[in-house]
């Protein structure tokens, strides 16, 4: 339904419906998916003249709902009798997302919280340097803090019960998540058998875990906590099944079916559980593993997962892996340059090369990429560097990023099929890369930049070394 935007709505406190609209500056396309409570669409919206658009939701289900647009995703809750009306910046999604109308002070405080989480996830590293004992505590301060400012807030006016066990699992979460993370940061994989020596009380939260809140499976923090959370209950047990001197392994076959068996047995929300089930075993899939290996985690994926999509998505994944084993060539998919000429990838290598992707929708993605590459650039200058755009039909963004931010226009393409290339490279997140040699022979089908042992990684694949068997 589509209605005047700026109109005023007349709401009830006993209606069961509830309206959301909105109004995009720089809009990337004239298109709102709006979600539903279970990440099912439901309706495709179309802007107006003016960038806006109203819709009105029936037999509202109170609970956390999403939008998107132009490949940005966000949250925002809706409860009966809600009128909610939102306006952003594609150049500044997130950042620029403001509510206003019946119901807005809470989602403008949701989006407040998770911005704040944003910017403390980018400092864990740097926290994470932290003695246990000096971590936990910051980490507790910290979520004992924000928790006494929201409920100063709800001093001022009341909200829902569905707001506040919202807010207070988005603050809760996203400190547990950091608390799982850390042995991971702060020992490492040489020494996270000490994972075992932290302080007694460093998961005592792990008593108060429900892990099958299904009004909170959209939720980023809690959806990163448990992510975080497999991988470390994981590790202890690999602990209690190996000597304490192996050194850890993350991309072991035993480790990963460790984590989709956790997942099974501690799961029952099918949403939750088959959400976990396909990321975890795509990220071992992704990895550089033998074909067998891969088929191997793939049919134990496929005893657990209920889901049929996710089935047919990873056996495609599978089958595109087996393209991109080391010493295949890369394959030959067109892509067009800054100037518009066409070209096939594997001729524009011509020396040991770094293929790695962006979008024009995540601004903080494509700057530290960017960054990032230009640092590679001076301590490999024997290397080259391909930057590859993943957006479909938007070469007018993709030219205005490359101009304001004066990228180097060289080595920047766009693919001329990108959802076609996209699955056959198994480009399932940005902070992919892939290195090949100066044959084009894919020396790493799946690496990230940003990690803290990729020099070494690069330095040995450059000598040829760890060249695993096509299988």
């Amino acid at each position: 339904m589509v209605m005047t935007f700026g109109c005023k709505v007349n709401t009830t406190s006993d209606s069961d419906y509830a309206y959301v609209g909105g109004e995009i500056i720089n809009p990337k396309n004239k298109n709102v998916i709006l979600y539903n409570t279970q990440g099912d669409v439901i309706d495709s919206l179309s802007l107006d003249v003016n960038n806006r658009f109203i819709y009105k939701i029936e037999n509202i289900k109170a609970g956390l709902y999403s939008f998107t647009h132009g490949g940005e995703y966000q949250l925002i809750l809706l409860e009966p009798s809600d009128s909610v009306m939102f306006r952003l910046n594609t150049y500044d999604f997130d950042e620029s997302l403001v509510f206003t109308g019946e119901g807005a002070r809470k989602n403008n405080y949701l989006i407040e919280t998770y911005l704040a989480n944003e910017r403390e996830e980018k400092k864990l590293m740097r926290y994470s340097k932290m003695e246990p004992e000096a971590f936990n505590e910051f980490i507790e301060d910290r979520r004992k803090r924000d928790l006494t400012k929201f409920h100063n807030f709800l001093q001022d006016q009341p909200e829902s019960e569905l707001f506040k066990s919202i807010i207070e699992a988005n603050i809760n979460y996203n400190s547990y998540a950091d608390k799982e993370i850390y042995p991971f940061a702060y020992f490492g994989n040489n020494k996270l058998v000490h994972i075992k020596d932290l302080p007694e009380d460093f998961y005592a939260f792990r008593n108060e875990i429900d892990y099958n809140a299904h009004n909170l499976s959209h939720l980023y923090s809690y959806n990163r906590f448990l992510f975080s959370h497999i991988d470390n209950v994981a590790a202890h047990l690999h602990y209690v099944n190996n000597p304490y001197h192996n050194k850890f392994d993350r991309h072991t076959m035993n480790y990963n079916k460790s984590k989709l068996d956790l997942i099974d047995s501690l799961i029952s929300d099918e949403t939750i559980k088959n959400s976990l089930l396909k990321y975890k075993t795509r990220d071992y899939v992704s990895h550089n593993h033998t074909e067998d290996d891969a088929n191997e985690m793939l049919n134990y994926f496929l005893t657990k997962s209920s889901n049929e999509e996710d089935k047919e998505s990873m056996k495609e994944l599978v089958s595109s892996m087996k393209l991109l084993r080391q010493g295949n060539s890369i394959p030959n998919l067109a892509i067009i340059n800054y100037d518009d000429s066409e070209h096939n990838l594997n001729e524009i290598i011509k020396k040991p090369t770094i293929i790695y992707f962006w979008s024009s929708n995540s601004k903080s993605q494509f700057r530290s990429t960017h960054y990032k590459v230009k640092s590679l650039k001076d301590k490999f200058p024997n290397v080259d560097f391909v930057s590859i755009n993943l957006n479909v039909n938007d070469v007018t963004s993709w030219k205005s990023i490359i101009n304001n931010y004066d990228f180097p226009k060289d080595n920047e393409y766009i693919f001329k099929y990108p959802t076609v290339a996209r699955k056959v490279l198994a480009v399932n997140y940005l902070n992919k890369a892939i290195i090949v040699n100066e044959n084009a022979m894919i020396l790493h089908p799946n690496v990230n930049i940003f990690k803290s042992d990729f020099n070494e990684l690069l330095s040995n694949l450059l000598q040829k070394k760890h060249l695993i068997a096509k299988k």
